[in-house]
């Protein structure tokens, strides 16, 4: 069967290549698409999950990490008091504005932590240049390097510029420590403080980390039912709160999800009509098949094979473009990976819209006679 199906393919090269070139297009596209969408909703809760800490408490009314209330200092010395708290500390988020040596200005978000509780914030893999200690020097901050354009252009150490009329310099240099739309620069609470203009006895949340063998669910739920306005969030359940409120308020599920559909769309009318078009052109070879004794079943197993065929080698060329794309994003910061589920998931998609293209063929060929033959 995969033989003469190779055969037919090889017959006809133009209208094979026109079938494997809509296949990979549709798996370019939606991979492309997705791609960025779990780039995207990685970010939305980057907060969460990049600062290493189980649990935040934030205020009450707040489900998103990238819009923090306020929060009275002393719910800190609450929470240090809850059984099963290995240890509590402040962090201070807020907005800024910036002037570069460059000339030009933009916004940033600070974040504040206590001096010696830095390194417990940032993760190894995201620090790529400087030493955590470095940011307790007197008006040291740190930059993003996927965020340099945001950041007058140069963010290595030792570069000056001012935080709201301020002198600073980056004195530690990250790697994908980022937010959704913001350009995150840690440095001390005490500092944040005087470059925000903010109040000593406010913070943004406490971040928990609990002792060994204590059940973060039973932290949480404590916290929650002893300390009032505040309310208590595993670090992950946070994030999939603020992917989930920021997709619900905004377009990019919708327009990408609508691309999304459009490349199956489009994908299904390339492959489906193109070979129908090349089920006309050879309808005396298929009503040779049926002369020698071929029935239905057998033709309808031949076309279909054609289809897994085609799927396959369209869709590892899809894949390997994809791939270039991927590598070549991730340069500028776009970074996102495929788990081999979603790859799967792909492929199945892909095979789902060249057997369902293929429906077209079928239902040419089922009607030929065998007498076609001598036509």
């Amino acid at each position: 069967m995969f033989k003469i199906a190779w055969k037919f393919i090889r017959f006809d090269k133009a209208k094979s290549i026109g079938v494997i070139v809509g296949i990979l297009i549709s798996t370019f596209l939606i991979g492309q698409q997705l791609g960025v969408f779990f780039f995207l909703s990685g970010l939305m809760g980057a907060l969460a999950t990049d600062v290493k800490a189980e649990i935040w408490v934030v205020d009450s009314k707040t489900n998103d990490v990238n819009q923090l209330g306020r929060l009275d200092a002393r719910n800190m010395r609450a929470v240090q008091g809850i059984n099963g708290v290995k240890e509590a500390f402040p962090l201070l988020i807020s907005g800024a504005s910036c002037n570069y040596e460059s000339g030009t200005s933009g916004a940033i978000t600070l974040i504040g932590v206590d001096a010696n509780k830095v390194s417990a914030v940032l993760k190894p893999e995201k620090v790529a240049a400087g030493k955590t200690t470095d940011l307790q020097l007197d008006g040291a901050v740190s930059g993003e390097y996927f965020e340099k354009k945001n950041l007058g252009g140069a963010i290595d150490i030792g570069t000056a510029f001012e935080i709201n009329g301020k002198r600073a310099f980056f004195a530690l240099q990250t790697k994908g420590f980022r937010g959704f739309g913001s350009s995150f620069c840690v440095t001390t609470i005490e500092r944040a403080r005087f470059y925000a203009n903010q109040p000593v006895n406010t913070i943004s949340a406490v971040l928990v980390n609990v002792q060994p063998g204590v059940n973060i669910d039973d932290v949480v739920a404590d916290i929650n039912k002893h300390i009032t306005g505040v309310r208590a969030w595993p670090a992950e359940e946070l994030a999939k709160s603020s992917v989930k409120k920021i997709l619900s308020s905004s377009g990019i599920a919708l327009s990408t999800g609508t691309l999304i559909i459009f490349a199956l769309i489009a994908g299904f009318f390339i492959i489906g009509l193109t070979m129908y078009s090349s089920a006309l052109d050879r309808l005396k070879d298929y009503g040779t098949l049926k002369a020698i004794g071929a029935g239905n079943g057998y033709i309808s197993r031949l076309i279909l094979t054609q289809a897994a065929l085609f799927s396959i080698v369209g869709f590892l060329i899809g894949l390997m473009l994809l791939e270039g794309f991927r590598r070549g994003v991730a340069n500028s910061g776009l970074i996102f990976s495929f788990s081999p589920l979603v790859l799967l998931g792909m492929f199945a998609t892909i095979g789902l819209i060249s057997l369902s293209g293929a429906s077209f063929a079928l239902s040419r060929i089922r009607s030929v006679e065998p007498a076609a033959v001598f036509r």
